[in-house]
């Protein structure tokens, strides 16, 4: 008898999850706006911009319907270091469904440059190559914004 409530409620989870993901899905897709933002030079006021537009579109748009992706790469990845003084402005957007990528290949050539390993923001996802996922987006409707 026991088995058979633990399978069951395995069963029941399982499910509930393939609903959770059905549903993210679905609020993913029902997106009327898909925007990826380019960061790649080092300029304080460049970071400050595409944080600012990034901003921007959630506040026009409203967070339901846009999807906004930032994607960092060269000497734009400094923007998602660790100890970035935008951290706090990139926790808050990340909180409102904005996701940070960082190029991997640019990861592996400044850590071999500076000796150490960069530490980049813990909530980050760490991409291949940020010109592919910028590649990769725009083949999937988003429109790519320079900032």
């Amino acid at each position: 008898m026991k088995k058979l409530t633990i399978r069951a409620l395995g069963g029941v989870l399982a499910g509930l999850g393939l609903l959770l993901a059905a549903a993210t899905l679905q609020a993913q897709s029902l997106a009327e706006h898909k925007v990826v933002l380019q960061i790649s030079d080092n300029d304080p006021s460049k970071q400050t911009l595409v944080l600012n537009v990034a901003n921007n579109v959630l506040n026009h748009y409203g967070r339901d319907l846009v999807q906004l992706e930032i994607v960092a790469f060269g000497p734009g990845l400094r923007l998602l270091f660790e100890d970035n003084a935008n951290e706090g402005r990139i926790g808050s957007l990340m909180a409102n469904g904005v996701t940070f990528s960082a190029c991997g290949n640019t990861i592996a050539g400044m850590s071999n440059q500076l000796g150490s390993p960069i530490k980049v923001n813990k909530n980050a996802q760490i991409v291949d190559a940020g010109v592919g996922r910028i590649l990769e987006l725009t083949g999937q409707g988003y429109t790519l914004i320079k900032p």
